[in-house]
């Protein structure tokens, strides 16, 4: 039996594509089925796409809140209905602020904030995506959600309409809105231009390929790319469990602290390892009947 490929691929996405469209090359590339990403990208953006392939596939619905970096092209002077500059102009100003005034801005923009995700968006409500609403004409109230701003920094480029950001963020920002929402502080308006996404789940554009080289690779070169799925989670605590309690563990069974002569806060995430440090699980720490436990809440190893 041909053994199904496992592990993270990293993917530098390139303009003019869906994240999707990635997803079905890999599927196609790799003969498998199971392929998941973390994080959409936009079909105008490029750079880092983490593509999940086979059991790692499972990791999806963990990694969506992960850092990333972006460099975008913020253009000032106009406004649009997706905040970018595929949408339809919406407004436009000749009134654009100098690079002092823009500056003056941003501090506001750091830190945790609340921002209001655009229409078009893949984010659904109600089962519907929010984009699907918005091209059948549709707009409905978003609640604001709090992302945060690790770092913002505006260099300005010889068109004095444009800047480029750098910005390192929490999951879940848009950064078509960050983009917006800078330029109706400043009166003029503002939307995207471009958006290269430089890092994201702890991988960098260094360690990414483009789909046409993984096309001119043989599959045994194709699968050497695949990084063990335990990266995803190499910033979390490793808890290393013996034969005994590793089965007790497999079995869905919590694992009592004290007994492993270990203390965690709730809520803390783990990697579960077997006795040779070899990853199986991710775990999640709780209150259970009889004291403070980790219990795996996705298993990646069978």
């Amino acid at each position: 039996m041909v053994q199904e490929p496992n592990g993270v691929l990293i993917v530098n996405k390139h303009a003019g594509v869906t994240s999707h469209h990635i997803v079905g090359v890999v599927r196609r590339l790799y003969n498998t089925r199971r392929v998941g990403h973390a994080g959409t990208l936009d079909p105008m953006a490029t750079g880092v796409l983490v593509v999940l392939v086979g059991r790692a596939a499972k990791a999806s619905e963990y990694l969506s809140h992960d850092a990333k970096h972006y460099r975008a092209t913020l253009r000032l002077g106009l406004t649009t209905d997706t905040e970018d500059t595929t949408g339809t102009v919406l407004t436009t100003s000749d009134n654009i602020p100098n690079n002092e005034e823009l500056q003056a801005v941003l501090p506001r923009f750091r830190g945790k904030i609340l921002q209001t995700p655009p229409m078009y968006s893949a984010l659904k409500v109600d089962g519907q995506k929010l984009v699907d609403l918005a091209r059948r004409g549709e707009v409905i109230e978003r609640e604001a959600r709090e992302i945060e701003i690790f770092s913002l920094e505006a260099t300005p480029t010889e068109n004095k309409c444009e800047y480029i950001l750098d910005v390192h963020c929490s999951g879940g920002t848009y950064i078509r809105t960050l983009c917006a929402d800078i330029g109706a502080s400043l009166g003029c308006g503002g939307a995207m231009a471009t958006l290269e996404r430089d890092e994201a789940c702890g991988f960098d554009l260094s360690e990414a390929h483009t789909v046409e080289e993984l096309e001119e690779m043989s599959d045994k070169e194709r699968e050497s790319l695949l990084i063990p799925t335990e990266k995803l989670f190499s910033d979390l605590p490793q808890i290393r469990l013996s034969a005994f309690f590793e089965k007790l563990c497999r079995s869905g069974c919590e694992i009592y602290l004290k007994k492993i002569g270990l203390n965690f806060p709730l809520g803390t995430r783990v990697a579960l390892c077997d006795a040779n440090g070899a990853f199986f699980a991710l775990g999640e720490v709780g209150e259970f009947r009889d004291g403070v436990a980790v219990k795996a809440i996705k298993m990646f190893v069978l």
